[in-house]
């Protein structure tokens, strides 16, 4: 009787446990974002069995059902297009081409630029520069004499121009001439600077790196080692860096299995942060408050027109704070990634702009002055590389390249030049010109009558379309054709620097009316009746469904 009683304890206990163990992984699971973004495991086994089709030259312009004389403007328009770019840069396109086959990132940004499906014939046909050789201004010329006004921000580098990171950079060299390629000694230099960043990031230390994804890398791994936990939390759509270890986007391989993808402004993830105990740090882009839980936007990815992008400062406001009371109450150490936006939306970042403190920064990008470098800002507690009371307990990091003199002289050209106008950000003032302009811009696209509209946050914009249509990504060659240079992604983001004056930027304005106004005279955004995003996205996944079944990996309809 004893022993029968002690096995039914013993079951007992172990039924709670295994429904504790439930309740927990059901929570977790209800917090996560329901798309294949918020769920890495199974997007990586999907994305394994995605097949690649391809649309044939006799449909490739009539895929949503367009009469054939829709469909031979479309095919007129897209020869001449292509046929604008060779004729007006030869010497850009021909050095273009040389760098195929040779540079890995190439090969993969061409492949990518427009959905798989047209992605061989566009490739095939309409070619595009890759190199420039001058800027100035907001403007960047190609190898022809060509200027183009920048829409790339050059990934966020740029943010008050090319001149003024010339400046710095020269500047830097300058400073840091003597001493040239030493690496080991520091620069004087560093102690100015790592004054400033203490004083921007209200943090007590900094290390320095060479890019921004090593910083992130850092920053996580210093969380660890100090909480001993063992995951990271990100969330659904944010970028940190290219690694494993902040990397679950949908078809990325992964070799490790330590990080939650949860969604973002979310009740649940706050309620999975405080009844875990095995979550060190917690990821913030604050970039994602323009597009909460959605993936980078790409016309990679534009298959129909349901791209979002919708800011609310407010509530973003509200959710961060939210956030850094759980953390705090938890142990959770709070990262903000601000390597793409940090100083864009003010000089005290992401942290001064919302009013919400961070455990660590990190920085990268426009930091350096022009030249890479990636930055750690982060409270004593968690900086410190090694335990005092165990010697051979370390968290190492040291980068060869880290603290160059020149990067250190550049970077502090730039932290003395952000200290006086017109380069002193204050927040308030720029949202209301990034604002008004963003207003403009739509004013002008919806009196055009164009499907079009601007999603902004400060002087980030993303182009959401308001027709549904197979052929958004077309717009992006529309838009080089009139002079704007582009990042691969298309017009997934305009990043725009803040020396645009206001007639650099209503002359852009003009330009993607004109784009706009062409694509549509051409028949790209031609309707059939009762045409909607989900259907276009149901006739997609048939097709997915056919190829998967089909040797012939190529659609006639």
């Amino acid at each position: 009787m004893v022993v029968y009683m002690i096995y039914l304890a013993i079951g007992a206990l172990l039924a709670i446990y295994l429904l504790r163990r439930l309740y927990i992984r059901l929570q977790l699971s209800k917090a996560k974002h329901p798309s294949l973004r918020g769920h890495a495991k199974i997007s990586k086994r999907i994305a394994r069995f995605l097949p690649f089709y391809e649309y044939s030259e006799d449909v490739i312009f009539t895929v949503d059902g367009a009469p054939e004389d829709v469909a031979s403007r479309r095919r007129q328009a897209f020869y001449a297009l292509a046929e604008r770019f060779a004729t007006n840069a030869p010497k850009t396109l021909h050095a273009s081409k040389a760098l195929e086959g040779n540079i890995s990132d190439v090969d993969f940004t061409n492949l990518y630029r427009v959905p798989f499906q047209f992605r061989n014939f566009v490739t095939r046909h309409m070619k595009i520069g890759l190199c420039a050789e001058a800027s100035r201004g907001c403007q960047i010329k190609d190898l022809d004499d060509n200027w183009y006004y920048d829409l790339t921000g050059a990934y966020g580098v740029n943010l008050h121009g090319y001149d003024f990171y010339k400046a710095c950079m020269e500047e830097g060299q300058a400073l840091t001439r003597e001493l040239g390629p030493v690496l080991g000694p520091y620069h004087p230099l560093v102690i100015e600077n790592v004054a400033c960043l203490k004083n921007i990031s209200a943090l007590d230390e900094v290390s320095f790196h060479m890019s921004g994804t090593e910083a992130v890398m850092q920053a996580v791994r210093l969380a660890h080692y100090h909480t001993r936990k063992p995951k990271t939390v990100v969330f659904c759509g944010a970028y940190h860096g290219w690694w494993d270890g902040v990397q679950p986007g949908v078809g990325n391989p992964r070799r490790v299995n330590d990080v939650y993808t949860l969604k973002e402004n979310c009740p649940d993830t706050l309620h999975v942060l405080k009844t875990r105990n095995d979550i060190a740090c917690v990821l913030v882009n604050p970039l994602q408050a323009l597009n909460p839980n959605g993936g980078q936007s790409s016309d990679s990815m534009l298959v129909a027109s349901d791209r979002h992008a919708e800011y609310k400062r407010e509530d973003y406001t509200r959710w961060l704070k939210a956030l850094r009371e759980v953390c705090s109450e938890k142990g959770i150490v709070l990262i903000f990634d601000e390597v793409f936006l940090g100083f864009r939306l003010a000089k005290g970042g992401a942290q001064q702009y919302f009013g919400v403190r961070a455990d660590m920064v990190t920085y990268g990008k426009t930091l350096g002055g022009g030249l890479p470098v990636g930055v750690v800002c982060g409270k004593h507690a968690l900086m410190r590389r090694y335990r005092d009371n165990a010697p051979a307990d370390v968290c190492f990091a040291r980068g060869t390249f880290n603290s160059h003199p020149m990067v250190m002289g550049a970077m502090n050209a730039f932290l003395r030049k952000i200290e006086i106008p017109p380069y002193n950000i204050d927040f308030e003032t720029t949202d209301q010109l990034w604002n008004r302009r963003a207003a403009q811009m739509n004013k002008a696209l919806e009196t055009a009558g164009l499907p079009l509209k601007m999603v902004n946050m400060s002087s980030i914009f993303v182009p959401v379309y308001t027709r549904p249509s197979r052929y958004n990504w077309m717009l992006q060659y529309y838009l080089r054709a009139e002079g704007l240079l582009l990042p691969w992604i298309g017009t997934g983001r305009f990043i725009f620097s803040h020396n645009y004056r206001d007639e650099d930027f209503e002359t852009v304005i003009n330009k993607i009316v004109a784009a706009g106004e062409h694509m549509e005279a051409d028949g790209w955004w031609w309707q059939a009746d009762g045409l909607s995003n989900r259907q276009i996205k149901r006739s997609v996944a048939r097709e997915l469904i056919a190829a998967r079944f089909q040797a012939n990996k190529q659609v006639v309809r």
